[in-house]
């Protein structure tokens, strides 16, 4: 970053704290010019339990599951923040704030106290009591009876998400456990976001990010749905905002409280030091890239993709994941649409589909398994393989919004390649994308530019993939880690350095100088292979329900 700052800025530094789906990340991060000066990652000592409790006894979960310990959270923050500060080498008492986001729809819930229900001896063993992360899908019944009763009583907030919920969200994960485990929900005094139980603990404060509430908790206008729509629902439901989330909510960039002593220590900084606001994992990119004025598009790609817009007007637009005034920036309407797969389903076929033979070449030849197929599947021309396929390997976000959705690949044959499916796979999250934007402009919401970010930029095919698709010229993140670099940003605001975000990004914020320019003639072959994506698309996720039929076949011999 081409920035000097002189003044009191000079010698300040930031902490920030990405929270991500296997491990959390930390950077030092200069206020003055945004320089991370350092960065350290930790993963969670628990993987993710999608198959069997293992954190309890062991049983077998049901089918969409995906739970995790609380207490990871924390004691991979403390090693990450402890090891990023020492490599950073600056002095302690130079930090003068903390921010952090989470992966976004990251549920737990606590006693008054903040201690995690899993963590009492008497539902150690009750999967609902654990953390359910984003991509945790079992309350899909429950979120088909909350989308069903809203739109029988015309209830306003159903257009701010697109017409319809996710089973992501918090508000089915929390029916899902009064009536799957009505015992614990009985016990259950606080539900709450990961993020905001974080900065719960770490300031003894507890109050609710905006963003979070916005976005996941269903506020809107200053309310939440009503006690009488709850009722409906499930009687003993009526008062699950008034008991169990009832808490002050707090804009981004303010202050949630001070740094307690304990935390301080952990961390190797001053004790007192504000912590700011927690933020959704992918929305704090935005402030990383600089992306915070009406019509920059951010695309944080990763294990899944999120596509954040802001916008000065307010449209009602089928299929997004949330619209929340202020939810990326004060002064503007954010929109969030997002792909539920995509780094995730690259890592699947390599895990499941991928020969003996081509790991044993990549080790031959000292590069990984993902170069590989990189490599070979750029070496052919846009529909040399002969394929097409359909991004929805854990559902279709938007803008379909729809968990059951399942993924699909046509026109293989016996003379499929490995690196024929990859280059497939790849091109259909291209391809889910485009929908994206083009679903945005469809409906009066301008996309500008894009600028991307996340672990997946990382990878040049993918990107001129994306730029060619689309049709869009692509800037890029300054660091891999603009998830821990934003939050860090938001600290910045929170401990007073600017006066709001948009300084603070302009200041700390920016992109990379590389830049990914579309390319006409691949983008009118990509258009023959987008145009039967658009078919299958309409076909399997409006028209035809097999998709669905077979979840309902698998969960029925499951439970056999």
């Amino acid at each position: 970053m081409d920035k000097d700052v002189s003044g009191p800025l000079q010698d300040t530094h930031v902490l920030g704290l990405d929270f991500g789906t296997l491990s959390v990340r930390a950077a030092v991060v200069r206020v003055r010019d945004g320089e991370v000066i350092a960065e350290a990652v930790s993963e969670y000592a628990t993987p993710v339990m999608d198959r069997v409790l293992s954190a309890g006894d062991g049983r077998e979960l049901p089918p969409d599951f995906a739970l995790q310990v609380p207490g990871d959270y924390l004691e991979a923050g403390r090693r990450a923040c402890s090891r990023a500060v020492s490599a950073s080498a600056v002095e302690p008492g130079s930090i003068i704030g903390l921010g952090l986001d989470v992966t976004s729809s990251t549920v737990v819930v606590t006693d008054a106290q903040g201690t995690p229900m899993c963590e009492k001896e008497e539902f150690v063993n009750e999967p609902h009591a654990y953390v359910k992360l984003w991509k945790h899908h079992g309350a899909q019944e429950q979120v088909e009876r909350i989308v069903a009763l809203a739109e029988q009583r015309g209830e306003a907030w159903l257009p701010r998400y697109g017409g319809t919920l996710s089973s992501e969200m918090l508000l089915p994960k929390a029916l899902e456990t009064l009536e799957k485990a009505p015992e614990l929900y009985a016990r259950i005094e606080e539900i709450l976001d990961m993020l905001d139980w974080l900065t719960w603990r770490l300031t003894g404060s507890l109050s609710y990010s905006a963003a979070a509430s916005g976005y996941k908790h269903m506020l809107q206008d200053g309310a939440y749905p009503s006690p009488e729509f709850l009722g409906a629902l499930n009687p003993d439901f009526a008062d699950v905002y008034t008991t169990r989330m009832s808490h002050p909510i707090k804009p981004l960039g303010d202050r949630a409280g001070g740094l307690l002593a304990e935390w301080a220590t952990a961390f190797g900084v001053p004790a007192g030091i504000p912590v700011a606001v927690g933020h959704i994992d992918a929305h704090v990119h935005a402030a990383s890239v600089n992306a915070v004025r009406p019509g920059q598009m951010t695309g944080v790609a990763g294990t899944s993709t999120c596509w954040l817009l802001p916008s000065a007007t307010l449209m009602e637009v089928p299929g997004v994941f949330g619209v929340v005034d202020g939810g990326i920036c004060e002064g503007t309407w954010g929109y969030e649409a997002g792909q539920s797969a995509v780094g995730d389903s690259f890592a699947w076929f390599i895990d499941t589909c991928v020969p003996a033979s081509y790991h044993r070449r990549a080790e031959q030849e000292g590069i990984s398994i993902f170069d590989l197929l990189d490599r070979l599947a750029a070496a052919q021309e846009v529909g040399e393989h002969g394929l097409v396929a359909l991004d929805w390997w854990n559902g279709n976000r938007s803008p379909l919004v729809d968990a059951r959705l399942s993924g699909l690949m046509i026109g293989m044959t016996l003379s499929t390649r490995p690196e024929d499916q990859y280059r497939a796979l790849l091109e259909s999250t291209a391809f889910g994308a485009r929908v994206i934007i083009e679903n945005y402009e469809a409906h009066g919401v301008p996309v500008d530019e894009v600028r991307m970010a996340g672990g997946l930029i990382k990878n040049d095919f993918l990107m001129q993939m994306y730029a060619d698709v689309t049709r869009r010229r692509l800037l890029t993140a300054s660091t891999l880690q603009a998830g821990a670099h934003g939050s860090a940003v938001f600290a910045a605001v929170a401990a007073g350095a600017y006066p709001d975000l948009p300084a603070a990004a302009q200041a700390m914020g920016g992109v990379s100088r590389r830049v990914y320019e579309p390319d006409e003639a691949a983008a009118q072959r990509y258009d023959r292979l987008y145009a039967h994506y658009r078919h299958l698309h309409e076909l399997f996720g409006r028209q035809d329900r097999i998709m669905h039929d077979l979840r309902d076949l698998r969960a029925q011999a499951l439970s056999r």
